[in-house]
């Protein structure tokens, strides 16, 4: 078992910075690759990102190319999700996912979500 726990979403202005955190615990192995999810409402959910638990691979997705960044915290923990330059489309809730490998179907474990505002 994963658990996973986020934090760090809140209300900001658009153009401002935002960082989140996803902590894990458990049974989570080098292999493992943690994902950022977000899903704004009245859309479907969509991926922003993603790294290894070893932090030696990452994946960002086409809204987060250019602002956004993705790193491992060796000492907390946790993958952390940079987020500059927010735009109002960035408003979503930001959910954190962990799947066994880059070769995996499907992302097991899931946090609660952190609600991310960008106000103009």
């Amino acid at each position: 078992q994963v658990q996973l726990v986020e934090s760090g979403g809140g209300l900001v202005q658009a153009g401002g910075s935002l960082r989140l955190s996803c902590e894990a615990s458990g049974r989570i192995f080098s292999g493992y690759v943690v994902g950022w999810f977000r899903q704004a409402p009245g859309k479907d959910r969509e991926i922003v990102g993603w790294i290894t638990w070893s932090g030696s691979n990452t994946y960002l997705g086409g809204p987060a190319k250019g602002r956004f960044s993705i790193s491992r915290d060796y000492d907390k923990n946790t993958v952390n999700l940079q987020m500059n330059s927010l735009r109002l489309e960035d408003t979503a809730v930001y959910y954190c996912a962990a799947r066994s490998s880059v070769f995996a179907a499907n992302y097991a474990y899931w946090g609660q979500g952190t609600q991310v505002t960008v106000s103009s």
